[in-house]
């Protein structure tokens, strides 16, 4: 166990690198997929199941957590760690996001974001100071800047004062968070797709310094080519000797695209809402386990796939149990799910470390394009 947090690249093949980012609660294998473990738990999973697939750290939500169950009622039953039982590493995102997407009533001033909880209708206010306090109340590993995410489409002088506060709340997060030792901080780049404002804020963030980096307002409905146009230079405006963090990422092609271009962490949702669902991701590309092909068929979801769900039940089970409502149906297909993310992050540092990404990336968007195996 490493007393610090630190960084270092093993190998890179093109823009893509391999490395481990070091934890006082252990090591993240990099590139790096975070399963969303918003309220305190990866929903239908238990954690040791969640390591089980694979995955080195999990990502909370600070927006969720502070409005229940609070964070100072995590503090004062040890921590987010111990809460939830998972003894890893944790990320935790600073609430803007949440705040922007989720909240009602909300008011936006230099001071922060006033706004009106979801649940419940209480008022709260959400600074960068807050911010910091929160997390570390929570005791996550890796703390986020507290910014400002402005919905897409926008004015280009929209998406630059936008930035220009986010940069105003990251020196202020970087001031509040002070000096906490085996914990991180990461600054958060902004400026829609405009190269010129995504480079005036890194900019600015290597300015102040952070332990690592994150591409922030992306995958928000831009789409993937705009997304990817970013990411082919976003990422070299951030210093190589910090992990890169694209935020809120997403689904295998964007995963392997964002891969190639020099991103060392991503987290989404996807896996585990698409689990619960009834949608399979598997190397073949999406499969809909609602289909009525599926209810007569005695084959695996994926036969190359280890996981519990294709180890041990048919597509007609889980078709079934999904059809019944059966609660077995999310927490199979979630296990299905996240284990598939954790094997293709696995396969995609195996071919950076041996040189081999543009075969591996070649055959990984083949099988995709044959798509699911035939009906029987």
């Amino acid at each position: 166990m490493t007393e610090r947090f630190s960084f270092s690249l093993h190998a890179t093949d093109g823009k893509a690198r391999t490395g481990t980012i070091s934890t006082t609660r252990g090591e993240i294998r990099t590139p790096a997929f975070m399963p969303v473990g918003t309220a305190a738990t990866v929903k239908a999973m238990l954690p040791e199941s969640v390591r089980a697939t694979g995955a080195d750290i999990l990502l909370g939500n600070t927006y969720h957590l502070m409005l229940r169950p609070t964070a100072e009622r995590i503090a004062r039953l040890g921590g987010l760690h111990k809460f939830m039982n998972w003894d890893r590493p944790i990320l935790t995102d600073s609430g803007g996001f949440q705040v922007m997407s989720l909240a009602s009533l909300r008011k936006l001033t230099e001071e922060g974001v006033r706004f009106s909880s979801h649940i419940d209708g209480s008022k709260h206010m959400l600074s960068p100071e807050r911010s910091m306090e929160i997390q570390k109340l929570l005791g996550s590993d890796i703390v986020m800047c507290f910014d400002e995410c402005p919905a897409l489409p926008a004015t280009e002088e929209a998406v630059a004062d936008s930035m220009r506060l986010s940069m105003r709340w990251a020196q202020r997060s970087r001031d509040a968070f002070g000096d906490r030792p085996g914990h991180a901080l990461f600054g958060i780049m902004q400026g829609g797709v405009t190269r010129e404002l995504r480079e005036e804020s890194a900019k600015k963030l290597k300015e102040i310094g952070f332990d690592g980096y994150a591409v922030g307002g992306l995958a928000v409905g831009e789409g993937q080519e705009a997304m990817f146009s970013v990411l082919d230079y976003a990422p070299g405006f951030l210093p190589e000797d910090k992990p890169r963090y694209l935020m809120g990422v997403g689904k295998p092609d964007d995963i392997v695209g964002a891969v190639e271009r020099g991103i060392d962490m991503m987290d989404c949702v996807l896996p585990s809402r698409s689990g619960r669902t009834g949608q399979a991701w598997t190397r073949r590309g999406q499969v809909n386990i609602k289909n009525a092909r599926h209810q007569d068929d005695p084959r695996p979801l994926d036969e190359d796939c280890t996981c519990p769900a294709c180890r041990s039940y048919s597509r007609a089970y889980l078709h079934h149990v999904f059809r019944a409502g059966e609660m077995i149906s999310g927490m199979l297909l979630t296990w299905h799910n996240l284990h598939y993310y954790q094997e293709l992050m696995q396969g995609l540092r195996e071919a950076i470390a041996a040189g081999g990404l543009d075969d591996f990336v070649r055959r990984f968007h083949a099988l995709r394009t044959e798509g699911d195996i035939e009906p029987l």
